[in-house]
C-alpha cells in the first residue's frame, strides 16, 4: 500500500512539474511578450509553443531509449550516447545533408528521420556484434564509447570539408537545439513518438519477466529472440527520432532512468516506461529554459546543459553501486 502510495505520488508530482516548466517555457524568454505588439507576440508564442512541444515529446522519447537500452544490456549506463547509437545518426544525417544539399537538393524531416535510424540501427548491430563476443558489460560499454567517437570523428571530417553554407546548417543542428523544430516536424514526432512509447509500455510484462532472467523469461512463454528485435528497434526508432530533428543530446538516457528508480523506488518496467518519458520530459523542459535564458539573448547548446545536469547523476550513480558491491 505505502508502494502504491510513493508511486502515485511520484507521478502527480512529475506532472505538476511537466505543466509548471511548460507553462515557464511558454512565459520565459529573452524578450517579454507585453512589450510586443500583437503579431509579433503571437509570433514569439508560436516559436516557443514549438520548442516547449518538442522538448517534451523527444526528452521522453530519449529516457524510453535509454531505459529500453539499459534492460536489454542488463547494465544502468546504456544509454543512447553512451553506446554511440546516437553519434551514429549523428553521422549518417550528417552525411545525408552534405551529399544533398552540396547538390542543390532539399532534404525533408522524413529523409533526416530516415538516416537517423539508419545510422542507430547500423551502431545497433555492431554493439549487438560486439556483444557477442564479450562477456563483460564494462567492456561492451567502453567499445560503445570507441564507436561513439569513430562516429563523431568521422562527422567532424565531413564538415571539414563541406561547402560553407552546409558547414552552418551542420554546425547549427550538430549543437544540438530545440528551437529548429516546426509544425511539419512535429506532425512527425508525435506519432512516432507515441507509438514507439506505446509499443514499449505493452512490452513491459516481457521486460518484467526479463528482468529476472532469460531462463525465467523462457518459462513465461516469453519468444526472446522476437522480444530483443522489438526492444532495439523500439530504441532505435526513439533515438534516431530525437538525434534527427534536435541533434545529438547527451546523458538524458542514462540519467533519467536511474533517477525514475530513485524516486519510485522500483524497476518494474510497467512504472518505468510512463516514469521514464515524463521524467525526460521535465528533465529536458528544465534543460532547455536554462539554455535560453541563462546568459539570454544568446543561447546554450541543449547537450552542454543536459551533461552539466546529467554526467553528476551517473557519477553518483556508479559510486553508488560501487559502495554496494555491485559494480
Amino acid at each position: 500500500m505505502r508502494e502504491t502510495a510513493r508511486c502515485a505520488w511520484s507521478f502527480v508530482l512529475l506532472t505538476l512539474l511537466l505543466f509548471a516548466l511548460a507553462a515557464a517555457g511558454l512565459a520565459v524568454g529573452s524578450v517579454s511578450m507585453a512589450e510586443m505588439p500583437e503579431d509579433v507576440a503571437a509570433r514569439i508564442l508560436d516559436l516557443r509553443a514549438r520548442r516547449v512541444l518538442a522538448a517534451a515529446l523527444l526528452g521522453g522519447a530519449l529516457a524510453v531509449s535509454g531505459f529500453l537500452l539499459q534492460t536489454f544490456f542488463a547494465n544502468p549506463i546504456a544509454g543512447p550516447f553512451v553506446l554511440g547509437v546516437s553519434s551514429g545518426a549523428k553521422l549518417c544525417v550528417a552525411l545525408v545533408m552534405v551529399l544533398l544539399l552540396s547538390r542543390g537538393v532539399a532534404v525533408g524531416s522524413a529523409g533526416l528521420y530516415a538516416a537517423a535510424f539508419a545510422g542507430s540501427m547500423l551502431v545497433m548491430l555492431l554493439i549487438l556484434l560486439l556483444s557477442g563476443r564479450l562477456q563483460q558489460m564494462a567492456l561492451l560499454v567502453v567499445c560503445g564509447v570507441m564507436v561513439g567517437y569513430v562516429c563523431s570523428a568521422v562527422t567532424d571530417l565531413v564538415v571539414t570539408f563541406a561547402d560553407d553554407a552546409n558547414i552552418v546548417n551542420l554546425r547549427a543542428w550538430s549543437l544540438g537545439s530545440f528551437s529548429g523544430v516546426r509544425w511539419e516536424d512535429l506532425r512527425i514526432i508525435a506519432p512516432v513518438v507515441g507509438v514507439g512509447v506505446g509499443w514499449s509500455f505493452l512490452l513491459a510484462k516481457p521486460m518484467n519477466a526479463y528482468q529476472l532472467g532469460e531462463s525465467y523469461a523462457q518459462s513465461l512463454g516469453v519468444e526472446l529472440r522476437s522480444f530483443r528485435v522489438q526492444l532495439i528497434l523500439l530504441s532505435s526508432v526513439l533515438s534516431a527520432c530525437v538525434t534527427a530533428f534536435a541533434g545529438p543530446i547527451s546523458f538524458v538516457g542514462v540519467a533519467v532512468p536511474h533517477l525514475m528508480r530513485v524516486l519510485l523506488r522500483t524497476a518494474k518496467p510497467l512504472l518505468m516506461v510512463p516514469a521514464c518519458f515524463l521524467g525526460g520530459a521535465v528533465f529536458c523542459l528544465g534543460c532547455d529554459l536554462v539554455a535560453r535564458t541563462l546568459f539570454a539573448p544568446n543561447e546554450l547548446a541543449i547537450g552542454s546543459v543536459t551533461a552539466v545536469f546529467g554526467a553528476p547523476v551517473v557519477i553518483w550513480m556508479l559510486l553508488a553501486r560501487r559502495r554496494r558491491g555491485t559494480l
